[in-house]
Order: C-alpha cells, then structure tokens, then sequence
C-alpha cells in the first residue's frame, strides 16, 4: 500500500470542532489502498505494513482535493466588454436589460457546436486540475430551452467519463427567463417543469436542480414551483439566493430542504436563522463579490451563527470569469473575514456537503476517496496569505496521480 510521509502539515478537514478546525496534523502521514485513505495522522504512528511503498513529501502541506462547488464550466463566448462597461459605470443589472448578461451568453452558447463546448470546457478543468480541483459542480444554464440544455448535460456527461475530476452535473433552467418568453414567464416555467426536468432526469444528466432566485429572475414562488418538481424527480435543490438584494432564497431554500444556498451578499437575519435550523450550507462566491463590485457574504455572522460556508468560484464568462479556487479562498480570507483553515474547510468537507458528497470527498480521513493536493507551503495560513499563480506541486485522485508540476 502506498504511503506519504514527511508531511510537514496535513489538513484533513474532519468534520471535528466546526469550519474553523481543519484537523491540522504536524509531521504527518498518509496512506491509501485501491483508492481510498487506509491512514491519515501522525508519521510517528504510521503501522509497519504502510512501509513498503513510502513517498516522501518534502514537508509540505497536503490537503484535500478542493472542491468547487458552483461552477458555469460550458459556455459560448466571453463577456470582456461588460467587464469594461461595469468599470464606468453600468450595473448588472442594467447591462441585463439591455440584452446583455446572462442572455447574451445564451445566444453565444446556443450558437456553439458541443465538440467546441466539450473541449473548452477541458481546458478548464485541466487547469483546474492543477490548482488541486478534484471534484468539480457544473451547472446548465445557458441553453435555456429542452434542447439546449439537455445538449449542455450531455455535454457533462462525456466529459464525466473522460475527466480525471469527479463531475457533479446540475440543472439551471432557471437562470432567467430566455428572450422568447419575456411576456410568457408562466409559459417557461411550465417547459422547466413539463419538459426539461423530467428529459433530464429520464436520463439520469444532472444531481441537482439550481434556480437563481432574484427580481430579474425568478420569484419566490415561480423558484418553489420549480425546485419542488426537481426534487419530485430526484434532483436535489439548489439556489442562487440573495446575490443582488434580499429576495427571500435563503428562507426559500431551508423550506425546500436544499443541499446549498450560493451568494447570499445581502441575506438577512432571518435568512441566516432558516439557513441554520435546516442545515443548508451557505456557498461563498468571493471572485463573483469583486468582480461586480457587491458588498461581500457576510461569512463571519454565518459562522458565528452556526451556518457551514462553502467557497468556490462561480466560475462563467460574465461575473466571475476565473476558475482559480485558490484565489478565491484568499479573497473569503480578505473579503470576507474567514479565517485561512475556514476558508479550506469551506472549499473541501463543508463544499462536499453543498453537492450531498461528505460520505465520499472532502476530507482526508480512512474510507473516503485518495483525493489530495501537495502544497508548497507549511501549512494553510502560509499558502493563503502568499498568493502566487499556483503553490500545489501535485494533485491525486482516486490515489492516481493525475497532475505534477513541472
């Protein structure tokens, strides 16, 4: 059985005390067999028969493989010049009005062959691979009609069988109502539920059911309609909740029993208190918060409250147009006030659980998946406040390496 020792900080991000204890062990061990952790903890402990197949870590810091949880990973086109109109002046909202935004992604997908969409989105998966990206959500969303948004799954799903990382497909019909039926909001609604969710799940394409909950979205009720007949169809529900203003998605979604409620910038008291009496992880999109110029996740009232925050990158071509996890989990220690051991134990146990896979990913402990990074740094603190392009050196899954750096 193949063992890592010297391991100068091993981060297994056990459930243990809550976000901020991420089971920080010095000059550790780590062992697995037929893809799975046999050992995780102190060298010094390490039994005999984990011996015979040692690597030596250099006395870095291993963690997890990170989790992203909330990732836009196909698309058509980019959206560099809202970039540009945001920097002098024009909301995301106004720029949506205007045919911009997320519709205009739609066009630009929909216009896109899926051989071009599949291998763009390997090319990000590749990079993200060597950031230390194991497991990978990746969401719809910008096909917005039954054919367009199967083909995206479908999409996932070749890419799922080709993919070092782990890929958890979820649907986003509902990210807006498409231009077809502006005037016809009820009309989409009822293809969301009629004809989209049950083709997806006739095929078994998504895990999750997403709806982005917002005055230029979707209502309470239109997202409740919606995500009721996702979990009827078993697809676990998701949110887009409270990004631009206090909607009610975090209240919607303890009510629905959702795995995650994602953004939550302007959340509310009693949004959080529902969050916490249903155990629905808040998801933290710190790269989203910087590029539109939001005010951040208020992470440390969620924490204080009890609320588990995940963290991931939102990645997709208008609002968060990155797919660097670990840029993130610095700007939730910048931004947001979390510390540099909850930020990783937001990217790896508790964003496991936003996707319903804390039984299989996210910490390093016997049973659960050889999925771990090595880190040039001696532990957490060091790795997050020195941000560089990529401190990870080598990233496993499965107990395969599947990236080294050069």
């Amino acid at each position: 059985m193949p063992a890592l020792t010297n391991i100068g900080c091993l981060a297994t991000c056990a459930p243990g005390a809550g976000q901020a204890d991420a089971g920080l062990i010095a000059q550790a061990a780590l062992a697995w067999d037929d893809g799975r952790i046999v050992y995780a903890g102190p060298e010094r402990q390490l039994p005999p028969r984990f011996r015979d197949d040692v690597r030596d870590a250099g006395a870095r810091l291993v963690v997890p493989g990170l989790v992203d949880c909330h990732t836009h990973l196909a698309f058509g086109g980019w959206r560099a010049e809202e970039f540009e109109q945001r920097l002098l002046g024009r909301s995301y909202v106004e720029i949506a009005e205007a045919g911009g935004g997320i519709a205009s992604t739609v066009r630009a997908t929909r216009a896109t062959g899926a051989t071009e969409l599949a291998a763009r989105a390997a090319r990000v998966l590749e990079g993200m691979l060597g950031l230390g990206v194991t497991t990978v959500e990746c969401k719809s969303g910008y096909g917005l009609d039954r054919e367009h948004e199967v083909r995206l799954l479908q999409v996932y799903a070749s890419l799922a069988r080709s993919s070092a990382q782990r890929l958890v497909p979820t649907l986003l019909a509902a990210h807006v109502v498409p231009p077809e039926f502006r005037d016809r909001r009820d009309a989409y609604v009822r293809v969301i539920i009629d004809e989209i969710i049950p083709a997806v799940a006739a095929e078994g394409l998504a895990r999750c059911c997403d709806a982005f909950v917002e005055a230029s979205a979707f209502s309470v009720q239109e997202a409740r309609r919606i995500l009721l007949a996702g979990r009827a169809a078993g697809l676990a529900p998701r949110l887009h909740a409270d990004q631009l203003s206090a909607s009610g998605g975090a209240e919607l979604a303890a009510e629905v029993g959702a795995l995650s409620a994602d953004h939550l910038e302007y959340v509310t008291p009693t949004g959080m208190e529902a969050l916490r009496r249903a155990a629905v992880v808040a998801v933290s999109l710190p790269i989203a918060t910087l590029y539109l110029g939001q005010r951040p996740m208020p992470a440390r009232a969620l924490i204080e409250k009890g609320v588990a925050v995940a963290v991931a990158t939102d990645f997709n071509p208008g609002s968060a147009p990155s797919w660097h996890l670990p840029l993130a989990l610095t700007l939730a220690c910048t931004l947001q006030r979390m510390t540099p051991a909850e930020a990783l134990k937001g990217a790896t146990l508790y964003a496991a659980r936003a996707l319903g896979l804390a039984a299989e990913v996210g910490s390093l402990e016997p049973g659960k998946a050889a999925d771990f990074a090595m880190v040039d740094a001696a532990d957490p603190r060091e790795w997050l406040y020195h941000f560089r392009p990529n401190a990870c050196v080598e990233t496993v899954v499965g107990g395969a390496t599947r990236w080294r750096a050069a």
